[in-house]
């Protein structure tokens, strides 16, 4: 069986080897597993521009390279045009010989991958929207498009589209899916954390405006000044960085606010074991690993209500759903510092949900998808 991955989402190009962004690369190499043969249409990168990124550990046959566009002003438009023809022949050209059509969403591949596939309906297809599934989420009109493309089962036939969360009235064709980070065999013990002394929280992301650190300071800072024994610790690089370090410093947080930089995966375990919480305060998520990985290691979430998000907490039983109103917020974590039965309930629950979805059943679920 040959598989197609359909991305915008690049392939690394360093003289004769191929690599990719690391947690992507790593699940491709589950999808990979169950195909005879496997072609990519993606861009391709000459160098790797600061992107996390890691081997590709598999046989990629054929890598048909597409042209990257946007539209921000009126030369890239035109040049778009000539772009958007180019790649539009290749992935219909791949997608004439490939017994498996798998689409990344959203993205401009994606999105051009949801409207040539329309006329291959009798193909196997997958599709993986790792975005915002919410229909009354602001978003650009190429997602939404992308979304209401691949939910019309008259344009879309033979798919099972991957979303995050579960969504009313959906189309039969969309399957609520997970992303995981962890093997069965890594779990260890993990009790909830004494509420005694530091109370030491975490954000693991980037240090972007999308991301909102600076929220995740200023809850931290409030609590500080209302009296509690607290700490933040910031894992992540990005724009914001210089705008934090100045805001720490003129504020005097430095004491108990600390921006680390990049971490590798074992640190960022270490971390989730020994914090007693996660902050996600995101603008915009999918599926937030860094949720999904706090919870499996006993580090409670605390996290904006976007996406999947109150499906993930269970509407708050299994953590804490952000207001986004810092007095609110400050007030409802200041509840449960005081509540020790609570907060363990939280995280017993929390432990108990997230390590059902391990990447030995995430790798079951694609073999299952594969093949069909």
């Amino acid at each position: 069986m040959k598989l197609l991955v359909i991305s915008t989402a690049p392939l690394i190009r360093i003289e004769k080897d191929y690599f990719a962004y690391s947690p992507y690369a790593k699940e491709l190499e589950l999808w990979a597993k169950y195909a005879d043969e496997i072609e990519m249409v993606c861009p391709v990168w000459n160098s790797d521009k600061n992107l996390l990124n890691q081997p590709i550990h598999f046989s990629i046959s054929k890598v048909y390279a597409v042209k990257e566009f946007d539209l921000t002003t009126l030369k890239n438009a035109f040049q778009a045009i000539y772009k958007l023809l180019y790649n539009l022949f290749i992935i219909a050209k791949a997608m004439h010989t490939a017994d498996h059509i798998h689409l990344r969403c959203p993205g401009n591949m994606g999105l051009i991958g949801c409207l040539i596939q329309i006329a291959y309906p009798n193909k196997p297809k997958t599709a993986k929207y790792a975005g915002n599934w919410d229909k009354k989420a602001r978003q650009p009109l190429s997602y939404k498009l992308q979304k209401w493309i691949l939910a019309n089962t008259f344009l879309t036939k033979n798919m099972q589209v991957l979303v995050y969360g579960e969504w009313e009235n959906s189309s039969i064709n969309i399957k609520s899916f997970f992303t995981a980070s962890y093997f069965e065999i890594d779990k260890i013990e993990c009790k909830p954390k004494s509420l005694m002394g530091i109370i030491s929280f975490l954000f693991v992301g980037t240090l972007s405006n999308g991301k909102q650190p600076l929220y995740a300071i200023k809850l931290v800072e409030q609590l500080y000044k209302n009296g509690h024994n607290v700490q933040l610790t910031l894992f992540g690089e990005g724009n914001e960085r210089k705008m934090l370090e100045e805001y720490l410093g003129k504020n005097k947080l430095d004491s108990f606010i600390f921006l680390k930089g990049n971490q590798n995966q074992d640190s960022v375990k270490q971390a989730y074991l020994t914090n007693h919480f996660v902050i996600l305060p995101s603008m915009s998520e999918g599926w937030p690993k860094v949720v999904a990985e706090g919870m499996f290691w006993g580090c409670l979430p605390i996290a904006s209500k976007v996406s999947c998000v109150p499906n993930m907490l269970d509407n708050g039983r299994r953590g804490l759903l952000l207001e986004m109103i810092l007095s609110r917020d400050v007030v409802q974590i200041e509840s449960l510092l005081v509540d020790d039965k609570s907060y363990n309930e939280k995280v017993e629950q929390a432990l108990n949900w997230s390590r059902m979805y391990t990447l030995d059943k995430f790798e079951n679920e694609i073999k299952k998808l594969v093949q069909v």
